[in-house]
């Protein structure tokens, strides 16, 4: 008897995780699966029909909001990198006892609600803000340029709102690093950049790869920051899907494009996964 208890007992710790994806995660997919192929309208109904041609409609209407998607999320994710790493290597490593304090400040802004911060920044890029108005006035801008409605706004708004997805990640990674590696590789004489390059980098790589699918997978299917920030010529495919849910009610068109969405983001996450050699990412890691 006791046996059997030590062998189900694994598979009781896993029944409450595992039914909470069941009901949250794996019956709303499904269900989100079988509307992608219905066909009909709100006043009559949808109806199984297997209509496979959704997904063609939804790719040949759309295609220009994805692709531009992919490209916000990935220019995004350079910028949150570069960003991001210097941060969070001064704070892993010159933070000091106020390491923690500095992770507060990084975060405080962010207890404020996603809508608000995007709409404050909206305040602050508008052509008569803090930003532009006084750049205007000395002659740097010509009073014709503007931020709002443009591809920069756009990316701007998402590498803000996004910043502490990539820094918590790597600021982890570069806090679990041995002074004593890096110390070794100075005594041998290695110079800063090598220091940097062959000791450093390696150990965070898994800190900027969980950094990476933390902030790419959200900002590719972000519509807030495209919706207050950006204009026709920058929406992006959240923004569609969220259109055709609560506006429109063509929910079969938003959920295929829900589901190309996602088929899309896998395939670069598992792309992105092979070609950084998760294995050897993961064997750092565990060093």
């Amino acid at each position: 008897m006791n046996r059997v208890k030590r062998q189900l007992a694994p598979y009781f710790l896993v029944l409450p995780g595992g039914l909470w994806l069941l009901l949250f995660f794996a019956i709303p997919m499904i269900a989100m699966l079988s509307l992608s192929l219905q066909q009909g309208d709100v006043v009559y109904g949808y109806q199984q029909t297997f209509h496979w041609q959704n997904y063609r409609d939804a790719i040949s209407g759309y295609h220009d909001q994805l692709i531009r998607s992919l490209i916000y999320a990935a220019i995004g994710t350079v910028l949150l990198i570069a960003l991001a790493f210097p941060v969070a290597y001064w704070i892993a490593f010159y933070g000091g006892r106020r390491k923690a304090t500095y992770l507060f400040l990084l975060l405080l802004p962010f207890f404020v609600s996603f809508v608000l911060r995007t709409i404050s920044w909206r305040q602050i890029l508008t052509d008569n803000g803090p930003v532009l108005h006084p750049l205007k006035q000395i002659g740097l801008l010509p009073d014709s340029y503007h931020l709002l409605g443009t591809p920069v706004a756009v990316i701007g708004g998402l590498v803000y709102n996004f910043l502490p997805f990539m820094v918590l990640p790597i600021y982890v990674a570069l806090e679990r690093i041995d002074p004593r590696v890096v110390e070794a590789a100075r005594d041998l004489y290695a110079s800063p950049p090598s220091t940097f390059r062959k000791v450093i980098l390696p150990l965070a790589l898994p800190g900027v790869f969980a950094g990476v699918l933390m902030s790419f997978v959200p900002m590719a299917s972000d519509y807030v920051n495209s919706e207050v920030l950006g204009s026709q010529s920058t929406t992006m495919i959240g923004q569609v899907i969220q259109h055709k849910y609560l506006q429109t009610s063509d929910y079969p068109t938003a959920a295929a494009l829900s589901f190309i969405l996602m088929a899309v983001l896998l395939v670069g996450i598992f792309a992105y996964a092979r070609a950084l050699g998760t294995e050897d990412v993961m064997k750092v890691a565990a060093r």
